[in-house]
């Protein structure tokens, strides 16, 4: 059993021969980093919040209120596709986001910017879950469009 604790990413380590050598930084940096990994839980969970909101909305238009006059009027049956549709996506940009695929990354700030549009134009039929997933989007765009690669960060 050694008594040498493993060297931290990132951190010099002492290599066999007597010289001290810079390990190679892998993707992980930090806080950031961090930040990517709860970004991609948002967006699972915001997806399937998403659809459970689309599938309430195409449910025989109960669950939402009517309101009067709006600058971009759709039915709620129209809402909830989107919203089924958009969730879907989302969802599985998540899981790709946690599984750390390439794609994932830029089709995550694409789906959470559609996604804060769509919930903007949603904003009459429920105001206080509009604003709460607007400022869960941002926070996602935030956290996708600050990543740095590790070659950038040399």
């Amino acid at each position: 059993m050694s008594q040498h604790a493993e060297p931290t990413p990132g951190r010099p380590s002492h290599g066999g021969d007597g010289t001290w050598s810079q390990r190679p930084a892998d993707r992980s940096g930090g806080w950031v980093t961090g930040g990517v990994v709860f970004a991609g839980v948002l967006l699972l969970l915001s997806g399937a919040l998403a659809v459970l909101q689309g599938i309430a909305a195409i449910a025989e238009d109960d669950v939402y209120a009517r309101i009067g006059t709006y600058v971009y009027e759709m039915s709620l049956t129209g809402w909830g596709i989107i919203h089924v549709v958009l969730g879907a996506l989302v969802a599985v940009t998540g899981y790709g986001l946690l599984k750390d695929m390439a794609w994932a990354r830029v089709a995550g700030i694409v789906l959470a910017s559609l996604s804060l549009v769509a919930q903007f134009l949603f904003l009459p039929y429920s105001p206080v879950w509009s604003v709460i997933m607007m400022a869960i989007d941002v926070f996602v765009i935030w956290a996708l469009a600050s990543r740095q690669d590790s070659e950038a960060r040399v």
